[in-house]
């Protein structure tokens, strides 16, 4: 029996050491499975940024030279979009000019038929003054009602001769307004006629460099020149949900700060890789396309080559600005606002994949949709933009693996 006893003693601490022998296997096995991703990031990492001196040395002067047509291009796109603007706000104020005039000029041909008709009273009467008035009163009483009346007269002939004056000058001063309001419209038209002349000398002489470079340059500078055309759009909408969903981002940003951490407060199903202002938006796959094409062409992204329906995270706690399901250009696309003024932008996702909508707060890790090949894409991945305040596609997009 004590035998019995011994060996059951000896199985239970068996299984005891072989129990914590598999937890710490499980630790070491996740401590390495998360070294690995980390050295796999850092080699990504480091082999783009080898590629990126190795485009750059190679760039040729005919490449720089679309880039800088199409920075000009996009400058002058903008000089446009702000007249356009200045147009805009120039004929509503004309509108409203206009109609203040035609206000005020009813109004002043109201009080000035008051006036005519008082002086056509005036004239009836004849030689009959105030003081005729004041004496023809029978008593006391008369004289003092009589004097009112006078008075009241009096006061009200001055007030409309001043209230006419008054109504003569707003109308005189509506017009000369109206005037230079007519007369700056006119300049802001001639200055985007300007303009709009500068760029289709920058795009055609943009269009004789692009038939100098090689197919494959073209064809990747066709796909350039489409993510920059479908940016401008989004842009156009992002500019609009900042004042829309101002409250959800201040009340975010509120939220971080009050964080122990002040950092991104996590919440997401996603808590890998790496622990900087960023993480990955994938946790798997490698990144095929660093911020430079191989022909030298800016790319403003990195792509990460992973299987279609592959979930994609948000890289950090923000406010959803725009979503679409473009059939060219970004494709199926998310772009989340963050407080520390990052812009992320998701792209070519799967079609219908989308999981959160424009004004939705979200977790760093949180899946916002799955990967795909849509738009203009040559194969299954996800790219991946980061901006900087003002966020426009030319000058903007920096290299995301330095907030990693």
């Amino acid at each position: 029996m004590r035998r019995l006893g011994i060996k059951i003693i000896g199985i239970l601490i068996i299984a005891i050491l072989i129990l914590q022998m598999n937890v710490v296997l499980a630790v070491s096995s996740e401590e390495t499975k998360l070294k690995n991703e980390q050295n796999e990031i850092n080699s990504d990492k480091q082999e783009a940024e080898e590629q990126l001196e190795e485009v750059q040395a190679q760039k040729s002067e005919t490449v720089k030279q679309v880039e800088q047509l199409s920075t000009q291009i996009e400058e002058y796109q903008s000089q446009i979009d702000s007249l356009d603007g200045q147009i805009s706000q120039l004929n509503t104020k004309i509108k409203e000019s206009q109609e203040k005039l035609e206000q005020a000029q009813e109004e002043y041909n109201k009080q000035q038929k008051l006036l005519d008709d008082r002086l056509v009273t005036t004239y009836i009467l004849g030689d009959t003054s105030y003081l005729d008035f004041l004496l023809s009163s029978e008593s006391i009483t008369d004289l003092i009602s009589n004097y009112y009346l006078v008075t009241e007269l009096a006061t009200n002939d001055t007030e409309l001769l001043e209230t006419i004056e008054k109504q003569r000058q707003e109308i005189e001063d509506t017009k000369k307004g109206l005037e230079g309001n007519k007369q700056e419209l006119a300049t802001s038209k001639a200055n985007k006629e300007s303009v709009a002349n500068q760029l289709q000398v920058a795009k055609k002489e943009k269009d004789q460099q692009v038939a100098k470079l090689s197919e494959d340059e073209q064809s990747i500078q066709k796909h350039i020149d489409e993510l920059q055309e479908a940016s401008r759009q989004i842009e156009k909408d992002i500019q609009a949900a900042q004042a829309k969903y101002a409250a959800q981002l201040e009340a975010l940003r509120k939220k971080s700060s009050s964080s122990s951490s002040g950092t991104a407060s996590g919440g997401g199903t996603y808590t890998g890789g790496g622990s900087g202002v960023l993480q990955r938006p994938v946790s798997s796959g490698s990144i095929t396309a660093g911020m430079y094409y191989p022909s030298g062409s800016f790319h403003g992204a990195i792509d990460y080559g992973v299987p279609v329906g592959t979930p994609v995270y948000a890289a950090a706690d923000g406010v959803v600005y725009a979503t679409a399901n473009l059939q060219s250009s970004y494709g199926t696309y998310v772009v989340i606002q963050h407080t520390n003024g990052l812009q992320t932008w998701y792209a070519h996702g799967t079609r219908g994949s989308i999981c959160v909508s424009p004004g939705q707060t979200v977790s760093r890790g949180q899946q916002i949709m799955s990967s795909g090949n849509s738009g203009n894409s040559t194969g299954p991945h996800l790219h991946f933009e980061v901006r900087v305040s003002p966020y426009n596609y030319n000058t903007c997009r920096v290299n995301p693996t330095q907030y990693f």
